[in-house]
Parts: C-alpha cells; structure tokens; sequence
C-alpha cells in the first residue's frame, strides 16, 4: 500500500510516492512559469497548476502499479487568490503570495478591523489573501461580483481531482479571514472585505479526508476513487515532514531564506513584531513563524558578486585560521527587506566598522554572524509570544556549514540539533498526513518520525557572551541607519 503526496510550489510542481515503511519510492515533478504584467505583480494562470499535476501523475502511473495507493495528500504555496465563478471556472490569473500589489488595502484592514490580531494573530501584509480581494473589490469589480468561491492554489486541485470545495486550517490561517484561535472563518472578517461564508471552502483539519477522486480520473492512472486528504500549506507541511508534530518542538531552516518554525498547543500570537501565528496541520496544534528574507542568500550573494569564489572555499578559508570575531565588522543582511521583527520591506543591507585590519576572513564571517544576529531576533520575537521550544532542529543549505551550525548555537545560547535534509519537503508531509488519515489508531511518533541526526551542537559560555555585546551593537545599528533606508 502506498499514499501520494503532492506540493504545489511556485517554480514547480511535485508528486511523491510513499510506502507503508514511511520510504518515498518514486517521485514526479513539473516546472511552472510566473508572470509578472505590472511592477509588484505575481501571477500563475491555475489551469497550468491542473495540467502540471496531470503531467506527474501520468509519469508516475506509467511507471508505478497505483492501484495501491490508498490516500491522497495535498500541499502548496500558502496565500494565493484563486478565483472561481458559479461555474467553478477560473475568473482572472490567480494573485500570488509574493505579490504586493496591496500595499494600500492592509493599511485599510489595519485601521479599520480592531479585531484582526485578536482574531488573527497577524499583522495584514501583502502576502495575505484578504488585502488581494480587496484590491480587487476596488480595482477589477466585474470581476470580484463574479465570485462565488475563493481558493487556494493546492485547494484548486483538490477541486480539480475531487470536486470539492475545501481546505484546511493551516493554508486557511494564511488568508486573513480565519478566527485562527478558534480555527473556523470569522465572519467579521469576511464582511470586512465585502464576503461571506459562502463563498469560502469548507474547513478540515489536515489528516481528515475531505473528498474523493473522481472515478474517470481514478480510471485514468489505474486508480481506485481513493480519498483526498486536507493537508497543509507548504511550511506546515513541510514540518510535519520533518518530524515537527509535537509542542515544543522547533525547526530553524537555513535556506535562501530563514524561517524559525515552533509548534504549541494553543494559539499563542506577536503580530507586532511581524511572526507570524497560523494553526498548525495537526488538529489541536498550532505553530508560530518568524521569517528573516535573506539567510544563506546573504552568502551567495558574497560569494558570486563581492569575493567571486566559490563558497565552499570561503567557509573552508574561515575554518582554518583563529576566530575573526575581534576584527569584524557587523553586517545587516537585509538584501531584500525583512519580514521579523522589523516588517520593513524598505530595509537594506551595510558593513559597518571596516578598518585597514578588515580582511576577506573577517568579512566572510560577518556575513555569517549578520545573518544568525538577524535569525536570533526574529527568535527571541517569537519567544516573546510565550512559547520558548525545548528542542531546535537545524536544516536547510546554509546549516551544512559545521562552523555556521556551531555559531548559531554560541549566538542563541541554545543546544541545536542538525538533521538531514530531505529532498522532498512539504511533498512528504501532505503524503504523510494522507497516512495518518488512513491509520488513525497509529502514534504520531510512528508515522511522523524526524529526519535522521547528523550532530548536535551545545553553545560556549564564553563566546556567547562576547557574541551578546555584538548582538546589542547590531541591534542599535539598525536602529541608526533604519531612518536612512
């Protein structure tokens, strides 16, 4: 017996194949293309998501007896507006989570619902689908009165291969209109944006089964009408991918971008230091976010545009020689804005302190530490919220550096666990989610287990506290020049 999980991505889409042992046993992918019409703008016609999908599962039944798949689980970009009418035909190209075109509508939420973080647990941001259907209220009319059900992008496949109208709590907690505290649609927040109930999918937690494939779809890849499963969006997904199930647990993910991920038993919230608070994709659980734009990014972009050299040499280079922390400059990593805590889109990146004694060791490392300073405020944010977690995964590209793994442990003064990282992600945790819902009597801790350990890391006393003073200087830094950005 085996389950399919699929993960609608931005850039690609990707079907996985899952045995009872927990082993991926194959996998299907396909490309996507964005579209970018105006400045600001990010769009995907969805009808290229349907035939995407149809693509990998024709790949996989060609080479797969799926007859034995039992369950089907669905994972993807969280925060898309797509748009059908009473039809359920596609109404315009859906907006995109990475579109900020609605700068101006999460002001007009932000000053006119008091209750949006109660209810929410969010700052509105242009991410957000609630301020997209807003704009689009004001900007394109004819098209927002042809609404009848408003979408998420994994949602319209599960439309596509099921006919139905769902979704779960974790990617529903994305949208701006979900009390997520009580994990059901808030109607105050759907008036707010001209909506009702009705035009929203029905709500299921992430191992309920929420559909089941058409039969002609089912004949078509040698498939039984098997049931469809909620799922997640991707980084809930993707966490229970990674083991994340349990309150207290944390996942730290050192990739392009950094995301510090914890998962807790009631619904915790620091909207106003921009971490992000969502239900998590396990019923009763809940999970706080708090996201640096630019982590491994930082480095890459050092390496190729600044040092041009590879950066395997530079970490190899800063490994060598005595610790630079004395001769450093700081460096603010926002080459692309940030999210927590600052939520400052406008903020930008600077070395600060160089002297004839700065050489290319000293500049490499505070890359470095600029980008673990920028990790450890958004996570002393989200421990602001009152949730302190009692065990921290690492993962992600930039964590296989084991002088980097070893400087986020000195700089957050916390044990750190680095893991495999799997190559699948949020894929696996929707396949995943698909067996907890065919095997409800089975443990959590069976089904879900955390990728393999690769090492752990325990912080020294001693450079922590010299790392503290530093911490406080890049702190004020950003406070000095942030009027300049």
């Amino acid at each position: 017996m085996s389950y399919l999980g699929i993960d609608l991505g931005t850039s690609g889409i990707k079907v996985i194949l899952l045995d009872e042992q927990g082993k991926v046993t194959d996998s299907a992918s396909a490309e996507l293309q964005l579209s970018r019409p105006q400045p600001l703008w990010s769009e995907q016609n969805p009808h290229h998501w349907w035939l995407a999908l149809q693509k990998c599962l024709d790949e996989l039944a060609a080479k797969n007896y799926l007859a034995e798949v039992k369950a089907i689980g669905l994972a993807g970009q969280m925060h898309g507006a797509t748009l059908l009418d009473a039809a359920g035909e596609v109404i315009r190209p859906a907006i995109l989570w990475n579109d900020g075109r609605s700068f101006a509508q999460c002001q007009q939420m932000e000053n006119e619902i008091s209750q949006l973080h109660a209810l929410t647990g969010n700052l509105a941001m242009p991410g957000f689908t609630a301020p997209k259907l807003l704009w689009l209220h004001q900007n394109e009319p004819e098209h927002f009165a042809r609404v009848a059900k408003v979408l998420l992008p994994k949602d319209y496949l599960r439309y596509c291969l099921s006919g139905d109208y769902a979704s779960d709590m974790s990617d529903s907690a994305g949208t701006l209109w979900l009390d997520v505290g009580q994990r059901d649609w808030s109607d105050a927040l759907l008036t707010a944006c001209d909506l009702n109930r009705s035009q929203m999918p029905a709500l299921f937690e992430g191992n309920q089964i929420t559909g089941h494939l058409k039969p002609e779809l089912a004949s078509r890849w040698g498939m039984q009408p098997v049931p469809l499963v909620a799922g997640g969006g991707d980084n809930a997904a993707g966490a229970v991918g990674a083991g994340l199930v349990r309150p207290g647990q944390a996942m730290l993910s050192l990739g392009t971008s950094g995301v510090y991920f914890a998962v807790c038993d009631g619904f915790k919230a620091n909207p106003e230091s921009a971490v992000h608070a969502f239900c998590h994709a396990l019923p009763g659980s809940w999970h706080l976010m708090a996201v640096t734009l630019s982590a491994a990014s930082c480095l890459q972009w050092y390496a190729e545009q600044i040092v041009k050299a590879p950066v395997a040499d530079l970490l190899q280079q800063l490994e060598q020689g005595p610790d630079p922390v004395a001769d450093a400059p700081l460096f603010l990593p926002y080459l692309s804005g940030e999210r927590t805590p600052h939520n400052n889109p406008n903020a930008q990146g600077a070395w600060f302190g160089l002297t004839h004694n700065t050489d290319q060791r000293a500049m490499t490392y505070a890359v470095l530490e600029g980008v673990s300073f920028a990790l450890a405020q958004g996570a002393y944010a989200l421990h602001d919220s009152g949730l302190v977690p009692d065990e921290i995964n690492l993962i992600g590209g930039g964590a296989r550096s084991p002088y980097w793994r070893q400087l986020l442990a000195d700089v957050l003064n916390k044990p750190l666990t680095f893991r495999e990282s799997g190559e699948v992600g949020p894929a696996l945790g929707a396949a995943r989610l698909a067996q907890l819902a065919m095997n409800p009597d089975k443990p959590l801790s069976a089904l879900c287990p955390p990728p393999p350990v690769v090492s752990q890391h325990q912080p020294d006393a001693t450079r922590h506290a010299v790392l503290s003073q530093r911490y406080q200087r890049f702190i004020a830094l950003y406070q000095a020049v942030s009027p300049l950005f």
